[in-house]
């Protein structure tokens, strides 16, 4: 007990000098002082005492300069602070302004801001001096103030220097040399083009073709025995691949238009002539299949005269050559006639400097990375050569002919496959040669920001079409809140608008319901071009929404499977593979992974994808009608009941099964039957020609005359009414 009371005296023995010495620090009695810890030697239990020790005068200057600093910088800030005027009403906005910064730029004060503010969907509750605001907020804010705005971005961006490549100017008559024409093979789909350079070049190309069909552009070279070269390029006939024909008349000099002799013209027939004269490239009409009995050569030319394709026996200028591809016959003359056409349009191309050619199809090996398949049209390609195509760019390291050996050169006309490029080339892209890789580079990141320009303009122009929609709707709410001060605006806003909170969340349940998300992969990037092509028409969003997550070219991988597990979505491959361990994982994971190699059938199946996303629909079946003969009614305790006085004229008339009534051919009435007799007799079945009496589930009069249908609802899957068009 006296142990305690020790310890509590020297606890007030402590306070009392710590009090004295806050006395003292108060009335500046000891002003420039420090505290220091000294030991009391009155008291052996080790308690402390704070004495004063002046502190020496340079450590005190030191201590205050850092408070003038602190002033001044204040001051400063201040002055920087003070609202800019504003000589013109002309605003200079950017990206990531706060609602401070605004306010200064355009000389207001941060109410007006807040004003401004009440014409979006923002929650002002959220805002402060500090927050950053949206672009299309701030234009909102600028606009409402009657001041006009202008991009700081923009305004930098537009003196940025042109680097592209581009052409070099036409060349010397005198350095041009003689180069093989480029032929395009073009027809209806399975009229016999791949057949026809397969019997030309003596290989299997077409019995490799999965189904027959050619899935993407061949270039191969043919050599003639007379020693001239003829560069071919084999199209799809699909009509999935429209784009592809295209691109194979853009980048060729003569069309070999193949139409079997037993079908006619044909819808690509047509469709390949139109390409043919778009590009300005002459004919040569091949009619193939005339070894076959219904073979009828002089139909197929009357029906091309229907196309403005005039052959050479009517007085027009277009060569036709009676062949049969799988028997060989005529096929020497079919050549003849090309290089005949060709030395007419003395085809000549200049060999040196800088290379120009076409990409003709893009694909990815595994292993060995982006390859294309080009056409070289100026100037002669070697290894090292740096090239430039669309947004990306290749230092050359090999090149391969149609047969994959390696050669050291191409020249114009010739077909080669460029492996180096760093990422694949879109196919139809123009290949450039540049100086260096950092040229290259340059190239590149030109086009990507012109690229990114037009896009910003596309989408500013859209962001301002839906403001200016949004901003009528919001001055009209406005109108009705006028005599409102502006948290009173806001708090009726935030009550009409309270509901959509919490119908989000069920809106996106929906929307991921009705939407099939897919990853798309081919094996070439012609092949997941004619896809893309094929997925916009696509026009049943009201049925379900298609939503192509990603497209690329490769086998499918992991990455693949991760994209279709966070979206659902099922994966859709073009002569691509997967492997056992990525079909394992799929299995697990839950993930379809469809694989084709004819895209019709990949179109089917994906119309089959598309119905079972359908909700099934609800179909009626009438299973017996009976008219309503007399009226009368009974009464059931305190109530009457409306009785209808039937006989059945159709059918049978079902109890359990669903009723409607109908008068003057108007449904008004739906739901079933709250008694059905017969004689007084309560029945489950009214036959044909029996009479009845019912009563509804409603009590409804009945007229002479209306009409009972007695129907069976069943759900039936629904079918997607898109048509792909083949």
């Amino acid at each position: 007990m006296n142990r305690g009371l020790l310890l509590r005296f020297e606890n007030l023995v402590q306070l009392r000098g710590a009090c004295q010495q806050l006395r003292a620090l108060s009335s500046r009695e000891v002003y420039g002082a420090q505290w220091k810890p000294v030991q009391l030697s009155a008291h052996p239990m080790g308690s402390l005492l704070l004495h004063p020790q002046l502190w020496p005068k340079h450590r005190l200057i030191s201590a205050a300069l850092p408070q003038c600093r602190h002033l001044a910088t204040k001051e400063e800030t201040k002055k920087r602070r003070k609202k800019i005027p504003l000589t013109r009403g002309e605003v200079e906005i950017r990206q990531n302004m706060t609602v401070e910064e605004l306010a200064q730029a355009m000389g207001k004060d941060i109410d007006h801001i807040y004003e401004a503010l009440l014409y979006t969907d923002i929650n002002l509750d959220s805002v402060e001096p500090d927050s950053i605001l949206r672009e299309d907020y701030i234009k909102i804010i600028v606009q409402k103030s009657g001041m006009k705005y202008k991009s700081a971005k923009l305004k930098e961006e537009k003196e940025r220097k042109n680097t592209d490549a581009v052409k070099r100017p036409p060349a010397d008559p005198a350095v041009l040399t003689p180069r093989p024409p480029v032929v395009t093979i073009l027809g209806h789909v399975d009229h016999g083009k791949t057949t026809l350079l397969d019997s030309l070049r003596k290989t299997q190309v077409a019995s490799m073709e999965a189904g027959g069909i050619t899935q993407h552009i061949g270039a191969f070279i043919v050599h003639m025995p007379s020693g001239e070269k003829i560069t071919f390029l084999d199209t799809p006939g699909h009509a999935a691949f429209s784009a592809m024909r295209a691109r194979g008349t853009n980048v060729t000099d003569i069309v070999i238009l193949v139409v079997a002799a037993e079908d006619g013209v044909m819808q690509q027939t047509i469709e390949s002539i139109q390409h043919a004269k778009n590009a300005g490239v002459p004919l040569i009409l091949a009619i193939n299949k005339c070894d076959k009995s219904e073979a009828d050569p002089e139909r197929v030319k009357k029906e091309l005269l229907a196309h403005d394709v005039v052959c050479e026996e009517f007085g027009g200028d277009v060569q036709a050559v009676n062949i049969s591809a799988l028997k060989g016959e005529n096929l020497m003359v079919l050549a003849e006639a090309t290089v005949a056409l060709a030395e007419m349009l003395e085809l000549k191309a200049d060999a040196t400097g800088l290379v120009e050619g076409t990409v003709i199809e893009s694909r990815k090996d595994k292993g060995k990375g982006p390859f294309t398949t080009a056409i070289i049209q100026r100037g002669t390609l070697r290894k090292g050569c740096v090239l430039v195509a669309g947004k990306t760019w290749a230092k050359v390291r090999f090149l391969f002919d149609e047969n994959g050996k390696a050669v050291d050169a191409a020249s114009p006309g010739i077909p080669v496959e460029i492996m180096g490029w760093k990422e694949s080339p879109s196919a139809g892209d123009e290949i450039l040669e540049v100086e260096s890789e950092q040229r290259a580079q340059e190239v590149v990141a030109w086009r990507t920001y012109v690229e990114q320009q037009e896009k910003m303009k596309k989408d500013l122009e859209i962001i301002e079409a839906k403001q200016k929609e949004h901003r009528l709707e919001y001055e009209k709410k406005q109108q009705k809140l006028a005599h409102l001060t502006w948290r009173q605006r806001k708090a009726v806003l935030y009550k009409a608008n309270k509901h959509l909170m919490f119908s989000r969340s069920k809106e996106r349940t929906e929307m991921d319901e009705n939407t099939l998300s897919l990853i798309v992969k081919g094996d070439v990037d012609g092949s997941v071009e004619a896809i893309l092509n094929v997925l916009d028409s696509y026009d049943c969003e009201d049925e379900c929404k298609l939503d192509i997550v990603y497209f690329g070219m490769g086998d499918i991988s992991e990455n693949d499977l991760n994209l279709a597990e966070a979206f659902n979505g099922v994966i859709f491959g073009f002569s691509v593979k997967a492997n056992e361990s990525i079909k394992k994982m799929a299995d697990k994971k839950g993930i379809k992974i469809k694989l084709h190699n004819i895209i019709y059938k990949l179109i089917e199946d994906l119309k089959d994808e598309l119905n079972s996303r359908l909700p099934p629909a609800v179909v009626e079946t009438t299973i017996g009608e009976a008219s309503v003969l007399d009226t009368f009614s009974v009464t059931v305790g305190k109530k009457k009941i409306p009785v209808a006085g039937c006989r059945v004229h159709k059918g049978l008339l079902d109890r359990k099964m669903k009723f409607k009534l109908i008068r003057n051919r108007d449904v008004i009435w739906k739901g079933c039957l709250s008694s059905l007799k017969h004689h007084k007799d309560d029945v489950q079945v009214i036959k044909t020609g029996m009479d009845c009496g019912l009563s509804l589930d409603k009590n409804l009069e009945f007229s002479i005359g209306d009409e009972i249908i007695c129907y069976e609802e069943k759900e039936v899957q629904q079918t997607t009414s898109w048509d792909p068009g083949f």
